[in-house]
């Protein structure tokens, strides 16, 4: 299964609850366009929350791709009390703790090796450099963070994927973790301070732009949830 691989322009990004409400209209009515802007505007973001539960690459993308097609399967159901954002995040989270409790009850079964990785790391630039060592190195460093990020505990792993990686707000995290705006402030604080003593004497302050989900892998999963759904 072929993907597009691309990621959602200014325009086609959703911008209020009023935008939601035409997307998820369209896609009742089986129009793939909506389907796809839907996905190329989330698929960074939710795989973002995937891997900060499963910290798996491939086992990520088909927990965002399971997500998918699970709330496509229900679109009807999607009231327009919270944004689309918040009500895919949800999904996402349920579906990829799902996976962690299915694994823990099935220890004989591992999770694969984490060998599918992203073509290309971008830097905060959103730039690429045509120095290979150079590229080598922003790959080196956005991988050691990645290994940083992995090793904090689940409760403070969770919290920083989503403010950090994914930059959503302290309310907008409490939301979908369900805890409370301190707690995750208070998760949050112990998390950094995690991270900066696993990696500031190796690399010092940097800004974190780790895990994308862009290109062939973001079409590869837009085509696959469409294809699933009889769209493709």
């Amino acid at each position: 299964m072929k993907i597009l691989a691309h990621q959602a322009t200014e325009a086609e990004r959703p911008s209020g609850h009023g935008v939601d409400a035409d997307l998820v209209q369209r896609a009742l009515q089986n129009d793939p366009d909506a389907f796809r802007t839907i996905m190329r505007t989330y698929n960074q973001r939710l795989f973002r929350i995937a891997r900060g539960v499963v910290r798996n690459d491939s086992v990520a993308e088909d927990v965002v791709q399971e997500a998918y097609v699970r709330a496509f399967q229900h679109l009807e159901s999607f009231q327009g009390h919270s944004c689309l954002a918040t009500w895919l995040h949800r999904i996402v989270l349920n579906e990829a703790l799902d996976r962690l409790r299915k694994a823990s009850r099935r220890p004989e079964i591992h999770l694969p090796p984490d060998g599918h990785r992203a073509d290309i790391l971008q830097f905060p630039n959103g730039t690429t450099i045509d120095d290979p060592e150079k590229t080598m190195a922003q790959r080196q460093i956005l991988r050691l963070v990645e290994q940083a990020a992995d090793a904090l505990p689940d409760a403070f792993r969770l919290v920083f994927f989503a403010r950090v990686i994914e930059g959503m707000s302290v309310e907008e995290t409490a939301l979908l973790l369900k805890i409370k705006p301190e707690t995750v402030r208070s998760r949050l604080h112990r998390a950094r301070y995690l991270l900066r003593k696993q990696i500031d004497n190796t690399i010092g302050p940097l800004c974190l732009d780790a895990f994308p989900f862009a290109g062939q892998r973001c079409e590869r999963l837009t085509a696959g949830v469409l294809w699933r759904l009889g769209l493709e």
